[in-house]
């Protein structure tokens, strides 16, 4: 939670001067690109080894990521000297949701059993912008535990038309009808 906090304050800043600057989307592709370099098992081990000096990291990070927005490559060199480079997608995750407000885009999450056809995705992304009234971006996954159906997360909502739900709903019903005739 502490994380996310301190995550959503550095996007925050971060977002700040994206718009001053007109750089909102190439300032989240570069985001994008510096979390996903700190999630690196070696390089970000390499982060938040205590033996490592502080200056031997900001220059791998300025290396790593010389063709990132300074201001960009600044809040990981601080996130890094503040030994919370750990943090890095979280503030990605934040900016993102910051970016969505400001461009009035819903974040959509489709998970199914099998993957959908292109027609699917365009009905349920069709569903999502009636449902939310905003333009939606919809990232589906591939559970095969659920079985059947779709699971679609809108925000915090949660629509839940999977097979594993309908049986467990199912299994639920049973059990009470049985303890009531019982």
């Amino acid at each position: 939670m502490a994380q996310e906090v301190a995550g959503h304050r550095y996007a925050q800043a971060l977002f700040e001067l994206a718009v001053d600057r007109g750089q909102l989307e190439p300032w989240a592709e570069q985001l994008a690109f510096a979390s996903q370099v700190a999630q690196d098992d070696e390089f970000s081990a390499f982060l938040a080894h205590a033996e490592v000096p502080l200056e031997a990291k900001t220059s791998a990070v300025d290396a790593v990521l010389q063709d990132v927005e300074p201001l960009v490559r600044n809040l990981v060199s601080l996130l890094v000297t503040r030994r919370a480079a750990d943090s890095l997608p979280s503030v990605y995750e934040a900016y993102n949701r910051l970016l969505d407000a400001h461009l009035g885009r819903q974040r959509v999450e489709v998970t199914s059993a099998v993957p959908l056809e292109d027609e699917e995705l365009e009905r349920v992304t069709s569903f999502a912008a009636n449902l939310t009234g905003k333009e939606v971006v919809v990232s589906a996954r591939v559970d095969e535990s659920i079985l059947g159906g779709i699971i679609i997360q809108v925000g915090d909502q949660l629509l839940d038309g999977s097979t594993r739900a309908r049986l467990e709903e199912m299994r639920r019903q049973i059990r009470s009808g049985a303890l009531q005739s019982g």
